[in-house]
């Protein structure tokens, strides 16, 4: 039975988990759309705007007690705002019953940053870079500061453990990035029937449609030389029509044979496409700057695990989509929270499974 201080420094883990989650949810929201996290200073409902009332924004007692509704337009509010608090405050106090209580206050920040990089890349596919270049600075700090967290009593080989296991993630991710895109950065879909498209100007983007497929232009490249293909039975640009033709189009221009149109200057192009050639990458620049910042706060072997774990939990999740459920051509799956939970499989389980391993290969 553990001792009454130590359930109130339990329950106090807890508390301060739901309370930093109900925070998480404010960066998870307003940090993609480029919102300031501190003004407006409170929370507010995502649909009337009308700022939230302290007795109504209480971590994780008020979405229940409110039924996951907003009190003054009665619009629905997600549950991802109460799963998020709580699985804050779940790991919260994992951490607090699993590691000393200095290594726990950095490992607190370090699950919050695992948190809020997870749910933003689940919904918007980025890691914004307040979480993966604040949270690389904010390892090699916490490493400064607390040289046990990498394993040394000397501070400058702590820092530099650091440094190296956040170059180290990168360096890795970066060699699988630039390989998968010579290997695989583009993909070919014939379809069944000439099928319509349509690219249609939206303020300094555009909206992309083919077949049921719909998503932004800018979802599509990642660099300048990136080059998508359309083998058209007819198209138009603007008021002008071609007919069985191919459109080469780099995310801000279009050659059609020798001509060249500047997309800034067209607001509609459309027509009939029976083949399609999309440029693809094998992960985004946010995922090697994410790994980056789990190596500084846990070390190498830490970025080999997350790499591993990651790399597998995201196929299975992949291979159960497309068993499952027929996944489009254009989707994308978020390789940062598969980051994320094989940073959290160090942290908890790292010294277990390396003996696990000698031992499976000296018994």
């Amino acid at each position: 039975m553990p001792a009454p201080y130590e359930l109130i420094f339990r329950g106090f883990a807890f508390v301060l988990g739901a309370a930093i989650g109900s925070f998480l949810n404010v960066c998870i929201y307003r940090l993609p759309r480029d919102l300031s996290v501190n003004e407006p200073r409170r929370s507010f409902c995502p649909s009337c705007k009308k700022p939230i009332p302290w007795r109504q924004n209480l971590p994780l007692i008020s979405w229940l007690v409110l039924r996951g509704k907003c009190a003054n337009c009665g619009s629905r509010i997600a549950f991802r705002y109460f799963a998020v608090e709580l699985l804050t405050a779940l790991l919260f106090l994992a951490v607090w019953l699993a590691f000393p209580w200095p290594i726990a206050l950095v490992y607190w920040v370090f699950v919050s940053l695992l948190v809020a990089a997870t749910f933003i890349d689940f919904e918007h596919y980025i890691i914004p870079d307040e979480i993966t270049i604040g949270g690389t600075v904010a390892g090699v700090l916490a490493s400064v500061a607390l040289p046990a967290l990498m394993g040394e009593d000397s501070r400058w080989l702590a820092a530099a453990q650091s440094l190296g296991a956040a170059a180290l993630g990168y360096g890795l991710l970066w060699i699988v990035l630039e390989a998968g895109k010579k290997a695989f950065g583009k993909k070919r879909i014939k379809f069944d029937a000439p099928t319509p498209f349509s690219w249609v100007r939206d303020g300094e983007d555009a909206e992309f449609v083919v077949g049921e497929e719909r998503g932004l232009w800018s979802d599509h490249f990642a660099r300048d030389s990136d080059l998508m293909l359309l083998h058209c039975a007819e198209a138009q640009v603007d008021d002008r029509r071609f007919e069985n033709t191919t459109l080469q189009l780099h995310y801000n221009s279009l050659t059609i044979a020798q001509e060249c149109f500047p997309l800034e200057e067209v607001d509609r192009i459309s027509g009939v496409v029976r083949e399609l050639q999309i440029p693809r990458e094998a992960m985004g620049r946010g995922d090697l700057k994410f790994l980056a910042a789990i190596g500084a706060f846990l070390g190498w072997r830490a970025v080999l695990c997350s790499i591993f774990a990651g790399s597998l939990a995201g196929s299975l999740v992949g291979l159960a989509s497309m068993l499952f459920g027929r996944r489009a051509w254009s989707a994308k799956i978020p390789f940062g929270p598969y980051l994320a939970l094989g940073g959290l499989i160090w942290m908890f389980f790292g010294t277990r499974l390396i003996a696990w391993y000698v031992g499976l290969l000296a018994p």
